[in-house]
């Protein structure tokens, strides 16, 4: 929404009150820290208005009089940067937001600066202090039991239904690329029923769009809608994470099998390739493609989309390359069940994946994903042959599954 169309609206629900869609708060200073309201307070807002359709809170305007206050220049930040960290620390899981500062008049026709924060609906259920709250008119309330049940079922966290099945709210089927949907249509069929019957659409009690699948497969910027869905890859010259140290970076976006592509590419690139001569000149690369294309895959296939604030990090070091996945283990799995087990997570997004794509040359198959589970077992007995040592899997903060593979080298051999 463009900023004079804003202000109009704003004016307009000043002169009427607060609804289901709007709060007003007034941010009371002592000295440089915020005396009231509290941070439990403001959560507890965007938690219910996030649970909700979504709505907005409109700082620096007094609730019970709609008075304008505005803020004092020095004010703006502290306060903006305050509301954006609640957001991501008193709220689990973190919830997103858009702030935009405005200038409003107040009574007497003087120009304040306030905060306009806007809170999307979200596909996640957010608590704040350990509750969960939803928007009832123009007051926040606590859920009943089966209220949160309900909803719950409704945005897949009960995984009655998978997560990647599940509505993003704000996507419609115009968001498709049309060069995108081509692989999954066939003649005879109503192209609305095949993306259905295929998760890529889905709706629920209010609204249709995209699936989690379907932003990830059908638009050519899934970040628009699941702002982590992407792979961060940094190469640096040493054995740390330095800045001053860093080579290459390049973050993949798109749908997920470019991403896939562009970061064995990212690989392919910058990793180095030494060799023997003894007998016949003999290439050694730091790493097998094959297995890092399988660790990729896996690593897009099986995070878990439902967690903000996380992304793939694929990270090459001068001894290593580290891949970072969000999310805990699936279901019952185990470290040491990896090489014997598979579990899917995401099985719509598994499922296209291994039946509409074609996977990198490195691969030495046609599916971009064989269902075997020969995936993991592949990434540990092709490096090590190569490296000479095992690549480790191991759970960072119960909240990421780190896989750190060893470059091989001439003394490796």
């Amino acid at each position: 929404m463009d900023r004079e169309k804003l202000v109009r609206e704003l004016m307009f629900h000043l002169r009427l009150g607060e609804d289901s869609s709007i709060e007003f708060k007034a941010i009371v200073f002592e000295g440089k820290k915020i005396k009231s309201p509290n941070r439990d307070s403001i959560a507890h807002e965007i938690a219910a208005f996030a649970n909700g359709q979504g709505g907005s809170l409109l700082l620096g305007v007094e609730d019970k009089t709609r008075e304008v206050i505005g803020f004092e220049d020095d004010k703006v930040s502290l306060t903006e940067e305050w509301v954006v960290n609640l957001s991501q620390q008193a709220i689990s899981p973190p919830a997103k937001i858009h702030t935009r500062l405005l200038q409003l008049p107040n009574t007497h026709g003087a120009l304040k600066t306030v905060i306009y924060i806007e809170v999307p609906r979200s596909i996640s259920v957010h608590q704040s202090a350990g509750r969960y709250y939803q928007r009832i008119g123009s007051t926040k309330q606590e859920m009943k039991p089966e209220v949160l049940a309900r909803l719950f079922q409704q945005r897949s966290q009960s995984r009655l239904i998978r997560f990647d099945e599940t509505l993003v709210p704000g996507t419609s089927i115009d968001d498709i690329d049309n060069t995108l949907k081509q692989r999954f249509l066939k003649a005879g069929t109503p192209e609305h029923l095949q993306c259905k019957k295929l998760h890529l659409t889905a709706t629920d009690d209010y609204d249709a769009g995209l699936s989690v699948s379907g932003v990830l497969l059908l638009t050519a910027e899934p970040t628009q809608w699941l702002s982590n869905a992407y792979v961060q890859c940094v190469h640096y010259s040493g054995t740390a994470r330095d800045a001053n140290d860093q080579l290459d970076a390049q973050d993949q976006t798109g749908p997920v099998d470019q991403q896939i592509n562009g970061a064995l590419d990212f690989v392919k690139r910058n990793m180095r390739v030494q060799a023997t001569k003894d007998t016949g000149r003999i290439d050694i690369p730091q790493y097998n493609l094959g297995a890092i294309f399988e660790a990729v895959v896996n690593a897009i296939a099986h995070r878990d989309y439902s967690m903000t604030g996380r992304r793939i990090r694929l990270h090459m070091f001068a001894d290593r390359l580290e891949l970072f996945s969000p999310g805990q283990l699936s279901n019952s799995l185990t470290i040491d069940g990896l090489m014997e087990n598979t579990v899917t997570r995401n099985e719509a997004l598994v499922n296209l994946l291994s039946r509409y794509y074609n996977a990198h040359e490195e691969a030495g198959r046609q599916a971009l994903i064989e269902r075997r589970g020969e995936g993991v077992p592949k990434i540990m007995n092709a490096s090590t042959a190569l490296s000479g040592k095992e690549p480790e899997y191991r759970m960072v903060d119960d909240a990421e599954l780190l896989l750190t593979v060893f470059a091989a080298s001439k003394e490796s051999e």
